[in-house]
Parts: C-alpha cells; structure tokens; sequence
C-alpha cells in the first residue's frame, strides 16, 4: 500500500477517511478539492489542475482524496497499486451532505478550501449525488471488479466497514512495524 486511490460518491466521508488512513500509513495526503479550487470556490485553469495531478502520481507514495476531473480520474486508479471505493447506499451520502452543509456554517468542511461557499456548494452536491449514484458508481464498480487480480481493493458499501476498514488497516500497519523492529534487533 504506496498508492492508495480514496474515490466515490460526494457526501460519502472520503476526507476523512482519507486523512485518518494518512495519519495510520504515513502516505502523503493530497487533497484534489483543494488543487482544483482556489480560496472562496474558484476552480483553477483545468490544465494546471493536470499537471499538478500528474505531478503527485510521479511520486512513489501518496493517498489522493477526491475526483478532480473525469480525465484525471482514470489515470489516478490505475496508477494507484490500493484502491477504496466508498459506496454507501445514496440516502446515507444525502444525509451525510446535510449534515455537512448544517454544520458547515460553523466549521469548514474537511478537505474543503478557505472560504467555499457553503450552500452553494452544497446544492452542487445534491446534484452530483444523483448523476454520481446514476452514471458513474456503476463504472467504478465494474473497474474494481476487473482490478481485483492486480490491486487492493476496499469496496467500501456500508457504514460498518468503515470501521472495519481501519481496523484492517492499523492491524497490518502495526504487524509491518512489529515486523521491522524485530528485524532491525
């Protein structure tokens, strides 16, 4: 696990899984929605979203948090060696932006830039959550499918796994640095 790949629906809690599976790993966290928006919720130039992407899948380790751009996508999960796939059922994900865009107004939303817009990009959401839900989950589903042979797959489908996930996780990240101390003595 280098190369982990956070993707799915808007609302399914990828920050903040993200950031924790960070924090247990050590990866670098590369945050996609604050390389493609600016302070206040401006997008930057396309291109320059590109390169900078294209900058952080040339190095050797990193956790990317996000969709970025539908061309940026692809190249991101194939690249990445781990990929998890939060796929909740849509009402949580609906809920889970409520509650974000509730407790938004007091807090900034995790893996948001300074000074987004809050409502307005909560009704984004709500709009992505259904063409999400509708057009692009089934083409993540049917490529973690095929990735399964050469990739770590964490097909994330219920809130329960999320914790489970992490438990996976810290348990093998604490076998590895058992593992290496004993070695090192």
């Amino acid at each position: 696990m280098q190369k982990v790949a956070v993707f799915g629906n808007t609302g399914g809690g990828k920050s903040t899984l993200s950031k924790r599976l960070s924090d247990i790993t050590g990866l670098p966290l590369h945050i996609l929605d604050k390389i493609q928006y600016r302070s206040g919720g401006a997008e930057v130039p396309k291109e320059d979203f590109k390169r900078a992407h294209q900058e952080i899948l040339q190095t050797d380790r990193w956790v990317i948090d996000g969709f970025g751009c539908i061309e940026t996508l692809w190249l991101r999960l194939d690249e990445a060696d781990t990929l998890v796939f939060i796929d909740l059922p849509l009402y949580v994900h609906f809920w889970w932006v409520t509650k974000r865009l509730m407790s938004g107004y007091f807090k900034p939303p995790a893996g948001w830039p300074e000074n987004t817009p809050i409502l307005k990009s909560s009704l984004t959401s709500y709009r992505v959550l259904w063409l999400c839900d509708k057009y692009l989950n089934p083409k993540y589903r049917e490529y973690i499918d095929r990735a399964r042979s050469t990739k770590n797959v964490y097909h994330i489908t219920s809130t329960e796994q999320i914790s489970q996930f992490f438990e996976s996780i810290e348990n093998e990240f604490n076998f590895e640095n058992g593992a290496a101390a004993s070695q090192a003595d």
